[in-house]
């Protein structure tokens, strides 16, 4: 059976200065620390969330800026196209006229050529046909 004698009331006073000496030394500390460490990371949080609005920001901005450096490369490239294109153009049009003028040329110089032989073939003509009418009837005309 229990009894209660002295012993007791100096078991409950050790558990009692136990209890204060632990709080003191182990407890405390420890609540200390974990609550430091909760500040710590709460902050850290803070921190990344700070830099990652801000890399999303600078991000937004070099997209920005990058759409409009496309935007004037596409606008340089358009133009570089069309003043090649206006230049092509405008050779491939002088081109054509040197070569319909040496064409007109040529035709000018064939048809004289044509109606010269033509003009030589016809007097010809009276005096080949006499000749062969000439040897085709066996006698001369």
């Amino acid at each position: 059976m229990v009894t209660t004698d002295i012993t007791l009331f100096i078991q409950i006073v050790n558990m009692v200065v136990l209890m204060f000496l632990l709080n003191g030394v182990l407890y405390k500390p420890i609540k200390n620390i974990l609550r430091e460490r909760s500040e710590k990371i709460k902050g850290m949080q803070e921190n990344i969330l700070k830099f990652e609005k801000n890399a999303k920001q600078r991000q937004e901005e070099v997209d920005a800026k990058m759409s409009l450096a496309s935007g004037k490369a596409k606008a340089a490239l358009d133009s570089a196209r069309a003043s090649a294109q206006a230049e092509g153009d405008a050779k491939i049009a002088k081109i054509r006229a040197e070569v319909d003028a040496a064409k007109e040329a040529r035709l000018t110089e064939l048809r004289a050529q044509i109606d010269s032989a033509r003009t030589s073939l016809q007097g010809d003509l009276d005096g080949f046909a006499a000749e062969m009418a000439g040897k085709i009837l066996g006698r001369s005309l």
